[in-house]
């Protein structure tokens, strides 16, 4: 019986081509209906560090490893502090307008900003519906990279305006405004660049004796219709593509004045965390120093949200 598998390179994800931007839009319509007691943003800009194995104390219910020490694999971001930016109103979908609050020098590297600053209060649109606020990390707490990244971010509580005017021109750690126990994370898959069929789709080497090639496919279709379809394995991009992590459990959140966890020589590839981190279970797709974006799962899962684990130490 010949062995079987599914398909390399899904067909859900279609076209196959560099995302548009390097931290990924999130459609806030579906988190509507999410609802926190003291308020809360519903995402945090973060900077992928590297994996550690991490040894946590297991206290989920009736499980086979209860209170026992395991060891799993963990994903460390770091998450230096953000800022608000701007406050955007809405009416249904269509954007009212932007109201700038910050004309902070390190946001010249990335959008023009204005020398005076109108207040909040006479700026706000009649008719308005819903606001959201745009916010932008402070790389330079970590020593990557001094530019700011920005995206849009929705808003969870009673009186949106009202909490969105506490968090104004103030510092915002992770503790104090994501305030959620299980996680969606979204980012960018590592580079490749232009590859062949082989390593995009998965496809078999053909014969040695194979007159026209080895590492392409045996054909591109019928005779009729005159044409290749999309759904033929060709050369192209790899990587850089926009996907999603669900329900990821978050393990521990920290700072480094709180509890060290770098390495003597620092982290390969990105050196050693200089302010806030948060560790995660599982893996989280692209390379060190890459933007990842945290927001709250929109559809936890039982088992996920049940699991409990306390961290102990990091290896």
């Amino acid at each position: 019986m010949t062995a079987r598998r599914p398909r390399f390179g899904s067909l859900q994800f279609y076209p196959k081509k560099r995302a548009a931007k390097i931290i990924p839009s999130v459609n806030w319509d579906n988190f509507n209906s999410l609802q926190t007691k003291e308020g809360s943003l519903l995402g945090f800009i973060t900077y992928k560090v590297g994996m550690r194995t991490a040894i946590v104390k297991d206290t989920t219910p009736q499980s086979m490893t209860l209170n026992k020490k395991i060891a799993i694999p963990v994903t460390i971001l770091e998450t230096p502090k953000m800022k608000i930016f701007s406050v955007r109103f809405y009416k249904g979908s269509h954007a009212l307008k932007d109201v700038v609050v910050s004309n902070d020098k390190e946001l010249k590297r990335t959008v023009t900003v204005p020398k005076v600053l109108k207040a909040l209060d006479t700026e706000i649109p009649a008719g308005f519906d819903d606001i959201r606020v745009i916010v932008y990390s402070l790389p330079k707490e970590t020593g990557i990279k001094k530019t700011p990244d920005l995206i849009e971010l929705a808003v969870s509580a009673k009186d949106k305006l009202a909490y969105i005017k506490s968090l104004i021109g103030k510092e915002l750690s992770l503790k104090d405004v994501f305030k959620f126990d299980l996680l969606d994370v979204r980012g960018l898959t590592k580079g490749k660049g232009l590859v062949g069929p082989i390593k995009r789709f998965g496809l078999s080497l053909k014969s040695h004796k194979s007159e026209k090639g080895v590492r392409r496919p045996g054909s591109l279709g019928p005779w009729h219709p005159a044409r290749v379809t999309f759904r033929a394995p060709q050369a192209g991009q790899m990587g850089m593509f926009s996907r999603v992590q669900y329900n990821m459990k978050p393990i521990f959140i920290s700072s480094i004045a709180e509890k060290d966890i770098n390495p003597s020589e620092g982290f390969q590839h990105f050196g050693k965390i200089k302010s806030s981190y948060i560790l995660i279970k599982g893996s989280i797709s692209g390379p060190q120093k890459r933007a990842v974006l945290l927001a709250p799962a929109f559809r936890p899962t039982k088992k996920q949200a049940k699991t409990k684990l306390e961290f102990v130490e990091l290896q």
